[in-house]
């Protein structure tokens, strides 16, 4: 018979919140912790416009734009910090403003590499079909598109794929436009 093996306990978000805050940034997947590789600033550059031209939106419509990071709890095992998260005015009065985020964001901003790329596509996506994202944006700044993906059912559709010289027409959110151009460096 063999040895019994212990067996690696999941890691809650009340686990993450005891870690120290000038640490690595961490995202849990069902228990799993995961340490995010610092970004780099062709990413950060893009991520942060994207931001702007959010937060712009925001401000006419009331809504909340915020940048990474910043944590989205959607369970004690999964929570993620997605590079923009958008609350529309009719869902902004779910946030607390001095507690974690506990509520799924109207619209979700991912910034790809090489090195986030599968997980971005993969675990990240799955987790915001399963706590119901209405739509998720993917920048690709070495191919200088946008991609929109619309939550129809249970599961995402890409609804518009952009590149530079055109624009991002939002699929949830009225009058929502976004020139590529705009966010990326060097269209």
């Amino acid at each position: 018979m063999g040895s019994v093996a212990r067996l690696p306990r999941k890691v809650t978000f009340s686990d993450l919140q005891r870690l120290p805050e000038d640490g690595p940034r961490y995202e849990l997947y069902d228990g799993e912790l995961w340490e995010m590789p610092s970004p780099t600033l062709r990413h950060q550059v893009c991520a942060g416009r994207c931001y702007r031209l959010l937060a712009d939106y925001a401000d006419r419509t009331d809504g909340l734009a915020a940048p990474a990071p910043l944590d989205i709890v959607f369970s004690e095992y999964n929570v993620v910090q997605p590079d923009v998260v958008f609350f529309s005015a009719a869902r902004k009065g779910l946030i607390n403003w001095d507690k974690p985020i506990r509520n799924a964001p109207d619209l979700v901003v991912e910034a790809i590499s090489p090195s986030t790329e599968r997980n971005d596509r993969g675990r990240k996506l799955r987790m915001f079909t399963r706590y119901r994202v209405p739509e998720y944006w993917i920048l690709e700044s070495i191919e200088h598109t946008i991609e929109v993906l619309a939550l129809r059912g249970d599961e995402y559709e890409v609804v518009q794929t952009a590149r530079c010289v055109e624009t991002v027409v939002s699929a949830t959110l009225p009058d929502l436009v976004v020139p590529v151009s705009k966010v990326f460096v060097d269209c």
